[in-house]
């Protein structure tokens, strides 16, 4: 077996190592102490919690109903120079000597395996080069795990900058295609060696999208350079969240704690999802018919009087045209009934709306009926 092949399957053995085993109860005091004391960000909520020994991917519990924070989220990983350096470790020593590039990946995967398949549109891309994994989209999970695959943990660090102000910049291009709000999850290491300084790149596309965009971080920093570049990111909105790549890898309440933060908010499931209603649009269209103004309203009274109530919105065509096409104007035809639940009194917050183009018929595609029908808005209540 070659020297790089042997390297591969250490780096593989420790990974799945981490992944595979707990911290006992005495390390578990250590970590929570540790985490308080050194990781607290001012606004940006630390995750903390009691290590347990990792599982399989779970949901949160059925007897709670998840509400989603956001519209978007966007998976933003470092593939600089400095990921591909072996982690020196914040917490725990064995973790030390995995490239963090490695780390992260693997992190990805066991975040994506928790993830609810909520109301999101979602996004895989890379800095250092910025390159598209995954365009924005529907959030499916089997998708997102295709979508993570091809990312390489093997690359030559030597000659590789750390430009990771100018991988943010080059979100903007992706956030201003976006509607509602977006979750813009950054996985790195906060080394940045060449161009824009990272910080402010941030604050100018905060400052730009206000608190329609929050920036969470995965760290992981090895050295406090590192450390207060990604602090100083996660600081920047109230709802940001924070938290070490390391142990979000050991500990499966650390991932769900972390994505709770994040993408969703639960409450008591005291009730089911109710499909209230669906309108219809003529070929094409997205303005909304006369003859469904009835329908909204009614669906305006029922939200208005119940304030715990969230909507969901989700917009769908018929199979003529491509698939590109079909998504953006089912997207349209979403946001033009959420615009007018808002303009009749309806907060913005507790609606979401999202685009499932020509993907989900409900009717037969092959007739002109099965097609009038399959133009349609669904109402939903939770």
């Amino acid at each position: 077996m070659s020297g790089m092949k042997k390297m591969r399957l250490i780096v593989a053995i420790l990974i799945m190592a981490l992944v595979a085993t707990a911290l006992p109860a005495a390390a578990a005091k250590k970590v929570v102490k540790h985490h308080v004391v050194h990781h607290a960000v001012h606004h940006a909520r630390v995750v903390k919690h009691t290590p347990v020994a990792p599982v399989a991917a779970a949901q949160p519990a059925a007897a709670q109903k998840l509400i989603p924070k956001v519209d978007n989220f966007i998976l933003l990983v470092d593939q600089s120079s400095s990921m591909a350096w072996a982690y020196q470790g914040q917490q725990y020593v064995q973790m030390g000597g995995v490239a963090k590039i490695a780390m992260a990946k693997q992190t990805l995967i066991e975040l994506n395996k928790m993830i609810p398949e909520l109301s999101y549109k979602s996004g895989l891309y890379t800095f250092a080069p910025f390159k598209q994994y995954m365009g924005m989209a529907p959030y499916s999970r089997s998708a997102m795990d295709t979508a993570i695959a091809p990312i390489s943990t093997d690359y030559d660090a030597y000659g590789r900058m750390t430009p990771m102000g100018v991988g943010l910049e080059s979100l903007d291009g992706v956030l201003s295609g976006l509607s509602g709000k977006t979750a813009v999850v950054i996985f790195s290491d906060g080394d940045s060696n060449v161009g824009i300084d990272p910080v402010v790149v941030a604050k100018q596309l905060q400052a730009k999208y206000g608190d329609k965009v929050c920036f969470s971080v995965v760290s992981f920093a090895d050295n406090k350079h590192g450390e207060q570049v990604l602090k100083e990111i996660a600081n920047l909105s109230k709802c940001s969240c924070f938290a070490l790549g390391e142990e979000l890898l050991r500990n499966q309440a650390a991932r769900e704690a972390f994505l709770n933060c994040v993408l969703f908010d639960t409450t008591a499931n005291n009730e089911e999802v109710i499909i209230f209603r669906s309108i219809y649009f003529d070929f094409d269209k997205y303005n909304i018919k006369r003859e469904f103004i009835p329908v909204l309203d009614e669906g305006v009274s029922i939200i208005q009087a119940k304030p715990n109530l969230h909507v969901v919105l989700e917009g769908h065509t018929d199979s003529v045209g491509t698939v590109a096409y079909n998504q953006k104007l089912s997207e349209r035809r979403a946001n033009s009934v959420k615009a007018y639940f808002v303009k009749k009194g309806v907060e913005s917050s507790r609606i979401s709306a999202v685009g499932f183009g020509k993907l989900h018929p409900r009717f037969d595609n092959s007739t002109a009926e099965g097609r009038k029908m399959n133009r349609r808005v669904e109402i939903k209540f939770n």
